[in-house]
């Protein structure tokens, strides 16, 4: 009986650690450059954006997300715009307009080319 005692024990530790660490895995930084299949384009450095419009903007920033709202003027004027980056090469970008939620666009490290 103290045997399986500990085995239950252990065998609860396992699960109770696997299940901590489940979710998605997070890249090391969303800053970067990212574009979207439609060809728009964002540029992220610390608290800074550049946004697809080309004006650069200030957010709220940490090393896995970004939310901004789009300035006065610009084609995304009091958007939420609001990103998680997922893997080294992708991230989830989501629109909140009119206090509604938009479906969420998933958008890739822009590629180099020569």
């Amino acid at each position: 009986m103290r045997g399986s005692r500990k085995s239950l024990i252990a065998a609860i530790a396992v699960v109770t650690g696997l299940s901590v660490t489940a979710g998605p895995a997070l890249a090391d930084r969303i800053d970067g450059d990212w574009c979207s299949a439609d060809g728009k384009h964002v540029s992220i450095d610390g608290g800074r954006i550049m946004i697809p419009s080309g004006a650069e903007i200030s957010g709220q920033y940490d090393r896995h997300h970004f939310r901004y709202v789009g300035p006065a003027g610009d084609p995304e004027a009091g958007q939420t715009i609001e990103m998680q980056v997922l893997s080294d090469e992708e991230m989830w970008l989501q629109r909140t307009i009119g206090g509604e939620k938009r479906p969420v666009e998933t958008w890739r490290r822009c590629q180099v080319t020569s």
